[in-house]
């Protein structure tokens, strides 16, 4: 019986080549079929020709058509206008969500594409774990944020004080006369003539 290996094993593919390969297309973590093939050691045409085959397998959230125009963009985007190299401007490359991706090993029937596909749905864990770390990464800022925020709002408010002068009271319109009290009242004694 052969023994495993968790961290000595040999991948067949590196986890970065297949990372930059998924794209992120009507808001789903996808792959194309290009890089795919590329990836299980077929050619494009020998790929959707299984994926035809076994078309039932996949429904629209496993794998879709890319339309003309998110082709365009997308080939603008990756800045390859060799026709040659997306199978031609015959045929729309189809796009694999990670389960359309794990539904490909069991279409495709080689060790190579369940070794691959291993390896791919790793990518993808490590995606997700990534895109969850940033979220919670965003979560605690936005909590530092606004506590910061609630604790300067006080001290912008204290600088603010410090920073207008005093009002100082307004001054009385007219003359001001200085004079003694008169004494007037008890104790004060008239002559009279």
């Amino acid at each position: 019986m052969k023994k495993r290996t968790g961290r000595n094993r040999q991948s067949l593919v590196p986890a970065d080549q297949i990372e930059s390969a998924i794209l992120l297309l009507r808001g789903q973590k996808v792959m194309l079929d290009r890089d795919l093939a590329e990836l299980y050691g077929v050619e494009t045409k020998v790929l959707k020709q299984a994926v035809n085959r076994n078309i039932d397998r996949f429904p629209p959230d496993f794998m879709f058509v890319l339309t003309r125009q998110e082709f365009s963009n997308l080939r603008s985007q990756i800045v390859t206008s060799s026709s040659s190299q997306w199978g031609g401007p015959r045929y729309k490359p189809m796009v694999f969500t990670e389960q359309g991706v794990a539904m490909l090993s069991s279409v495709l029937r080689s060790k190579r594409a369940v070794q691959v596909n291993i390896e791919i749905m790793r990518a993808f864990v490590r995606l997700r774990q990534m895109l969850a770390a940033h979220k919670d990464l965003g979560r605690k800022l936005a909590a530092l944020e606004k506590k910061y925020d609630d604790q300067f709002k006080i001290v912008f408010e204290a600088i603010a004080e410090l920073m207008t002068p005093p009002e100082k009271p307004a001054r009385k319109i007219g003359f001001e006369v200085k004079e003694g009290q008169a004494k007037y009242g008890k104790g004060s004694k008239r002559k009279h003539a």
